[in-house]
């Protein structure tokens, strides 16, 4: 079993009545996160699922011109892989890791079988799942209303929530992908903006 100290880090897990901890998720295994480590890639199996610990996760829309845009955004609030553990084979999305960090990995298989046997884990994992679309669905009217401006700050904002750091170690290249093919006016940031104040 993980130590409690790594459970707490993740807040699905942290929220678990220690029975149903102790019954379905005392196999966990820490697992590091790279930068632009792809985690998922689209048409492909989910053999695991991941606790996030610490970093952050991008899930990303293949576009018909072969650009990607991000559609979704996971830290130590939640867990990736929530398509496998409700019944999918192959990811639907690519998931990479946009900030490095580490998870708890987790056979899907398991997770499912957790879902499916407890009222408390499905109960937490459907608490997560609605607002992870909510996001999804929030980031679509962003993308199509907003400012490109206006897009940055937000995304900026909700990285920034889930590492809990004013720095933000990507590229110029790399945020623009994050907010949409072809965005010719993104700010002109460093590749690692801190802010001084």
């Amino acid at each position: 079993m993980p130590p409690q100290s790594n459970i707490q880090k993740n807040r699905l897990l942290a929220a678990l009545p220690l029975e149903d901890f102790q019954r379905f998720f005392s196999e966990l295994s820490p697992v590091s996160l790279e930068n632009r480590q792809i985690v998922y890639e689209t048409g492909r199996p989910m053999g695991c699922v991941y606790f996030i610990q610490e970093g952050v996760a991008s899930i990303l829309r293949d576009m018909a011109n072969g650009s990607t845009v991000e559609v979704g955004m996971i830290g130590a609030e939640g867990m990736v892989g929530v398509a496998a553990m409700l019944g999918a084979e192959t990811s639907a999305q690519q998931v990479i890791i946009q900030v490095a960090g580490t998870a708890l990995r987790m056979n899907t298989a398991r997770c499912r079988e957790a879902f499916d046997q407890s009222a408390n884990v499905r109960r937490i994992m459907n608490r997560f799942t609605e607002s992870l679309l909510n996001l999804s669905s929030q980031t679509a009217a962003c993308n199509r209303l907003h400012s490109i401006e206006q897009r940055c700050a937000r995304w900026l904002l909700m990285a920034g929530d889930r590492i809990q750091s004013l720095t933000m170690p990507m590229t110029h290249d790399f945020l623009s992908s994050m907010l949409g093919p072809g965005e010719p006016g993104l700010p002109k940031w460093p590749a690692s903006y801190n802010d001084p104040g």
